[in-house]
């Protein structure tokens, strides 16, 4: 089964306003959809099973999940509770072929925020994940994550790839602060102005071992090295 594609008005969107990931194994529905978030200046990408999920929702970041509940590795349910045991909050909508209530509620129980029965028009779909990724913004907020490291910002809790990482209070403000510029370049001004409020050029040094610190607790143990040095310039926390 597929959307209802017939609306005469084509679907519009704030540019880049949503980052989703599709689950669904159906090759019709899925190009569907894919196309229809993408028209509507969203970025999407599809999987069609459900056991690379909760490892790519570590690696990359995404606003909501759409889930279908029929998939051929294994069935949505599990997936939905596979992220949430990970401890990942993101939005996940569960599509479902079969209309009842029963069905619904073992969705919303495993952790889904929302659902849509098929078939469904492609604006409802769109409208109804803006309005899950708005209801959760709040507490999503409370959550940070860059790649496979996330923070608790209520609790100052570090953690990557699901393994509690122990900072100092000087690593958990530096991390904090590549994560929240990620993919940009920071400087050791920078950092020393968010750290110190000091004359930078004093405590280069200081810096230095400081990076070198945190980057044997975050990447020590892990094949991807995500705090770079960019030579002459400062540092970057790669995301992918």
């Amino acid at each position: 089964m597929i959307p209802n594609l017939e609306q005469k008005e084509p679907v519009t969107a704030e540019p880049g306003t949503m980052h989703v990931l599709l689950v669904e194994d159906d090759i019709i529905l899925g190009k569907a959809v894919a196309r229809g978030l993408e028209d509507a200046r969203n970025h999407c990408t599809w999987l069609r099973s459900g056991q690379q999920v909760p490892e790519l929702l570590k690696e990359e970041n995404f606003n909501v999940v759409i889930l279908d509940l029929m998939l051929p590795d294994m069935s949505g349910i599990e997936v939905l509770q596979r992220i949430r045991q990970a401890g990942n909050h993101i939005p996940v909508l569960i599509l479902t072929a079969l209309g009842s209530v029963q069905e619904r509620v073992v969705g919303l129980e495993a952790g889904a925020d929302d659902y849509m029965v098929k078939p469904f028009a492609l604006p409802e779909l769109i409208a109804r994940l803006k309005a899950v990724t708005r209801r959760t913004q709040k507490t999503l907020t409370q959550h940070l994550r860059v790649g496979p490291i996330s923070l608790d910002l209520s609790t100052r809790r570090f953690f990557r790839e699901g393994k509690e990482v122990d900072l100092t209070p000087t690593e958990a403000g530096l991390l904090e602060f590549l994560m929240r510029n990620a993919d940009q370049v920071v400087t050791r001004k920078m950092l020393c102005e968010h750290l110190w409020e000091s004359d930078w050029e004093g405590v280069t040094n200081v810096i230095e071992v400081h990076i070198n610190r945190l980057r044997g607790k975050i990447d020590r143990e892990f094949d991807r090295q995500l705090i770079q040095t960019v030579r002459g310039r400062g540092y970057v926390l790669r995301s992918s």
